[in-house]
């Protein structure tokens, strides 16, 4: 049973706490009207929230909702930006110095310090002391259907009650997972909450903890709801898929994804976005095929003069960062050689001639 949290909800309520809050919600949105808005009165504005959370008075917003295509369709709900200076207090004052530290080494979805790179490097380390000491091994590769929307609200409360005795700490935590749900909408937490990418890696923590101390795989890797096991052979992956379907199903009522599955390591492993072999990695297929279907959008829009350069350039570079952590660089030269907007100089701006620059300076680097 892990150390519960107990009397810090009101140590940690301050004026100077909600402040740094605000500073950091507002990163990056500097611009918005809403953090404009909210710091024309800032003094008064945090205050205010101060006190209706200390009276408890605080609730959460109404939800603004749209959707994004990339890398899938997905239902965004966002919060006003309050909310988000509440979520971001909430998370850096009680989630990350308390709840973070108990979760297993080898998980790095939000965390500092962590993310895909890392999780990519940790399990082609594994693949390759596990072939060193065993031989030829097994994958067994797998995801949880429809993850945030399929979170029970009620199971997500019980695991918080496992770290929380601090009373107040509790009912704050229960009105950010219970407040402003409608009656039909018993299941599944909003993605797009910054409280939600930790109430998810805590509620999948009970997986973790399954994983490593029930079943004992020490070759886990968790990146939110993708997770690899290698394991010595085929009837192991049989027998440890269904160990956890039925874990699953009867403890987080949650359910894989059909497309889990397990195959001899020498077919590489598909994990965050990387297709990882023992000796080396490569980029998977969907992600060379996104690049090349946005070059061809990009190419389009410089011969209408619509393209937005300061946006491209960024979400290249972005891509070049991705493809730079494996062996691709044939594959960015390529890539480059066929943006045809960045062999016209004429088109740009002194700026957009610095970031095309910043991003020959990027690949000479890499290479």
């Amino acid at each position: 049973m892990p150390k519960k949290i107990k009397n810090c909800f009101y140590k940690n309520l301050t004026f100077g706490k909600l402040l740094e809050a605000h500073k950091r919600a507002k990163a990056h949105k500097t611009y918005k009207n809403e953090v404009i808005k909210f710091e024309i009165n800032l003094e008064n504005n945090i205050i205010n929230l101060l006190n209706n959370i200390k009276n408890k008075k605080y609730h959460l917003g109404n939800y603004y909702n749209f959707k994004v295509y990339e890398p899938k369709e997905r239902l965004i709900k966002a919060l006003p930006y309050v909310d988000r200076i509440v979520h971001q207090w909430y998370i850096e004052e009680f989630i990350k110095p308390y709840i973070v530290p108990k979760f297993i080494n080898t998980t790095y979805a939000c965390l500092t310090d962590k993310g895909t790179h890392k999780a990519v490097l940790n399990v082609q380390n594994q693949m390759r002391i596990f072939k060193r000491n065993h031989g030829d091994f097994w994958v067994l590769k797998c995801d949880i259907r429809k993850f945030f929307y399929s979170i029970d609200p009620y199971i997500l409360f019980n695991i918080m009650k496992k770290y929380i005795s601090d009373k107040a700490l509790l009912d704050f935590t229960k009105l950010l997972i219970f407040d402003g749900r409608k009656a039909n909408d018993t299941i599944g937490i909003p993605i797009g909450n910054y409280t939600s990418q930790f109430f998810a890696n805590i509620y999948l923590n009970e997986l973790d903890q399954f994983v490593k101390r029930t079943l004992k795989i020490p070759n886990y890797t968790r990146y939110m709801d993708d997770f690899i096991l290698l394991l010595h052979n085929k009837k192991e992956c049989i027998e440890i898929k269904a160990k956890i379907e039925s874990f699953l199903d009867s403890t987080l009522h949650l359910k894989l994804n059909d497309k889990s599955r397990y195959y001899p390591y020498k077919m590489g492993v598909n994990f965050c976005g990387y297709r990882i072999f023992t000796t080396h990695s490569l980029l998977r297929l969907s992600s060379k095929k996104k690049i090349k279907r946005n070059v061809k959008k990009w190419n389009k829009q410089y011969l209408k003069k619509d393209l937005d350069m300061k946006n491209t350039i960024q979400s290249i570079n972005s891509w070049l960062g991705h493809a730079s952590h494996c062996n691709s660089h044939k594959l960015q030269n390529a890539v480059l050689n066929k943006c045809n907007f960045l062999f016209n100089t004429d088109y740009f701006s002194k700026v957009e001639l610095e970031l095309i620059n910043l991003i020959e300076s990027d690949i000479n680097h890499n290479l």
